[in-house]
């Protein structure tokens, strides 16, 4: 099912991890709800960067959320965030183009291999624009 024109409810949802152990990861009523925004979210991300992007992790349920060690209170719960990769760019490239732009993102944050992106888990709250960067060296403010 189409979200938006380039991302679709399976790559909001989809984890090898999940398929490999058996796992529900069906989006409730309120998460459904949230992946249609972040989808038009992401549509102007993409727009930005001016290529594809590679979903790796969008909605987990909270067995999958915690199977793959991140807190409760992580917005991939609630269909708010999403991980990705885009061909030929670094994390840290895929960061400052976003940040260079007007985009209203509750969290940026550029991790090992890939970007981390949110958008305020309800509809009514204003984005934070928070930026940070967790990798070996732990999180820190995004510099």
């Amino acid at each position: 099912m189409n979200l938006s024109e380039h991302f679709t409810l399976e790559e909001l949802t989809f984890s090898a991890t999940g398929a490999r152990k058996g796992i529900d990861n069906t989006p409730n009523m309120i998460a459904s709800a949230n992946l249609f925004r972040l989808a038009a979210f992401l549509e102007e991300v993409r727009k930005v960067i001016g290529k594809p992007m590679v979903v790796d992790s969008g909605y987990r349920s909270s067995v999958l959320n915690t199977m793959l060690g991140s807190k409760e209170s992580s917005q991939h719960r609630v269909g708010a965030a999403c991980d990705f990769r885009v061909g030929g760019m670094t994390p840290r490239e895929i960061c400052e183009v976003i940040k260079a732009s007007d985009i209203q993102f509750d969290q940026l944050i550029q991790e090992l291999t890939w970007v981390h992106v949110s958008i305020p888990n309800h509809p009514n709250e204003t984005p934070r624009g928070q930026m940070l960067i967790i990798d070996e060296k732990g999180t820190r403010p995004y510099a």
